[in-house]
Parts: C-alpha cells; sequence; structure tokens
C-alpha cells in the first residue's frame, strides 16, 4: 500500500501508514513515558506488525523530514480506538488533537457514527478534552491488565441526533 497524505496542519502532516513504519511503531508504544513504572507491563514485547498495519486503518502523524510523531489504529468492526501514541518528545504540540480530529474525520468517511476508546487511566483527560464522553469502565484482567480502565464513546457527528462536533 502506498503512502498518501491525508491531512496538514502546519509542519505535521498525517498519512496512511505502511508495513515499513511497523518498527518505529512498535518503538514509539514500547518506549512511552505513559507506560512506565506499573504500566509498563502492558507494553513489554508488544508489537505493531506490518499485518497489524495493512489490516487497520492506521494512520501516522510525521514531521516535514518524515520522522513520526505519534499514530493512531482504529478497528472499523466493531469501531474501536486500538491504540493512539504521541511520542514523548513531540507531547503538547497538539499532535493528538490532530490525530483525534482525523480519527473521526476517517470513522465518519467509513460511516461510523460513534468509535469505543478503552483508555489508558492517566489519558482519560485528553479524550474527554477532544470530546470523548465516558460510557463505563472495564475491569481489570490481571494478569494482562492490572488496572481498571476508563470505557468512552468518540461521536463522529454524523449518529442519529444529526448533531457534527
Amino acid at each position: 500500500m502506498r503512502s498518501r497524505m491525508t491531512a496538514r496542519r502546519g509542519e505535521v502532516r498525517i498519512r496512511r501508514a505502511v508495513a515499513r513504519d511497523a518498527r518505529r511503531l512498535t518503538r514509539l508504544v514500547t518506549s512511552s513515558r505513559a507506560y512506565e513504572g506499573p504500566y509498563a507491563p502492558m507494553v513489554a514485547g508488544y508489537k505493531v506488525g506490518p499485518d497489524y498495519i495493512e489490516a487497520h486503518a492506521v494512520h501516522v502523524a510525521v514531521d516535514e523530514d518524515g520522522r513520526v510523531l505519534g499514530f493512531y489504529a482504529l478497528i472499523l468492526s466493531p469501531p474501536e480506538l486500538d491504540l493512539m501514541f504521541v511520542a514523548d518528545d513531540a507531547q503538547g504540540r497538539g499532535i493528538g488533537r490532530l490525530l483525534a480530529a482525523h480519527l473521526r474525520e476517517e470513522a465518519r468517511r467509513e460511516g461510523l457514527a460513534d468509535v469505543r476508546v478503552v483508555a489508558h487511566p492517566p489519558a482519560e483527560g485528553f479524550y474527554r478534552s477532544v470530546g470523548a464522553e465516558r460510557t463505563g469502565t472495564v475491569t481489570a484482567r490481571p494478569p494482562a491488565v492490572m488496572w481498571d480502565r476508563p470505557e468512552m464513546v468518540l461521536r463522529t457527528g454524523d449518529g442519529p441526533d444529526g448533531n457534527r462536533p
């Protein structure tokens, strides 16, 4: 699959991920400071493989030099945000908001009214700030996940009420 540019914001653009991005995306996940300490086991040994990238709607935010600043992975059926990461050194630059807006637009293009988000507990505030609404709690499943996580929904604006975000 070829890369294609789908959005721009200043010097940052979002494009569809390709198989050769797999190692960079894996590194982004496993080196994230958000998963240090008690959260470290969640990403230990985690891999974003080329097959995963080909099977799902994975998009990356890159700078003008092609450096990956962040990415998200949308599972279309049932609709769920599977992964969203922003490089530690790129946080605070609006990359997460750009990715969330792109995710909404991509979901809307696919005809989805909303997307389920099971958030990393420290990321709940971010998801709420981009319009996600809390719908419940996903309970811990030791040993894989040792903590409860907020369950949320991010509406695309094409839902039954017809409202746009």
